[in-house]
């Protein structure tokens, strides 16, 4: 890979095996790295010039994530390279846990603060409220990043994420991972409530993992059309979750060499979290 490449949303930790929708208990997670030294490894085989990590999550068991918020800050105080987030839950019933997980939000390398409600809850639930408002203040005034899941459907759709954007946007950064997630988080967000939102003043990002084909290209073409958004697109891979070459030449095929290329792939990281 050409440098500089900066990846904005990858995982450390090996999750427990889990039977998925009623199967067996699987390990899909095949290139999880469980240690520092494993994770800068991978960097270093991978070609990633610096990188935000985030705790691995994905099973329903509160402290499996939980319990891997010293290992990313480990790894970003052992390596120059490697910024981290906390994972933090929106469910009331995890209360404490975001004590303990808060308390870390002053350590040197942390960025942001990384949240999903593929676990439970949803934006709108008066059951999240208070945690929603806790986490999202929080990185307000510590100056971090809320990192959110999006994918189709459910809790996680744009229609349900985007409240939070209308809600807390003109005092938080909040980066929306996945492009909005799917082919209707696609056309969502690239089809107009991106650039509405930027255009309106919220601080609001987002990266083009798991993204489809078409959507990078059609992305570029509406920045260039709208004349916003070139500083709020970021290059991620999701590893494990993702694949580093695929995520890497479907943006590059793109973008090719020039300056949207530059910001997407470094400079956009570098103002966000560096």
């Amino acid at each position: 890979m050409p440098a500089p490449v900066y990846d904005a949303h990858r995982h450390i930790g090996v999750l427990p095996a889990f039977g998925f929708y009623g199967g067996p208990p699987v390990s899909p997670d095949t290139t999880a790295r469980a240690t520092v030294a494993e994770f800068v490894a991978a960097l270093d085989a991978e070609g990633i010039d610096r990188t935000l990590v985030l705790p691995n999550y994905g099973v329903p068991i509160p402290d499996a994530a939980f319990d891997l918020n010293p290992l990313a800050i480990e790894a970003a105080q052992a390596d120059d390279r490697v910024r981290c987030g906390l994972w933090v839950s929106p469910k009331a019933s995890d209360r404490e846990r975001n004590d303990a997980a808060l308390a870390l939000a002053g350590e040197d390398g942390v960025r942001a603060l990384k949240t999903s409600f593929l676990l439970g809850g949803s934006p709108t639930d008066p059951d999240c409220a208070e945690e929603l408002h806790r986490i999202f203040t929080t990185a307000a005034e510590r100056d971090l990043v809320v990192h959110v899941h999006t994918s189709p459907g459910a809790a996680s759709d744009v229609d349900q994420i985007g409240t939070l954007v209308e809600r807390y946007g003109d005092d938080t950064k909040i980066h929306l991972v996945h492009l909005g997630g799917g082919m209707s988080g696609h056309l969502k967000l690239i089809g107009g409530r991106l650039f509405d939102w930027i255009e309106a003043g919220k601080q609001v990002y987002t990266d083009t993992s798991w993204s489809i084909g078409f959507a990078p290209s059609w992305l570029i073409a509406e920045i260039e059309r709208r004349g916003v958004g070139h500083d709020r697109i970021l290059f991620a891979t999701d590893m494990p979750w993702g694949d580093v070459e695929g995520e890497y030449h479907r943006l590059r095929a793109a973008t090719g060499d020039g300056a949207l290329a530059d910001a997407f792939f470094h400079q956009n990281f570098a103002a966000l979290y560096d």
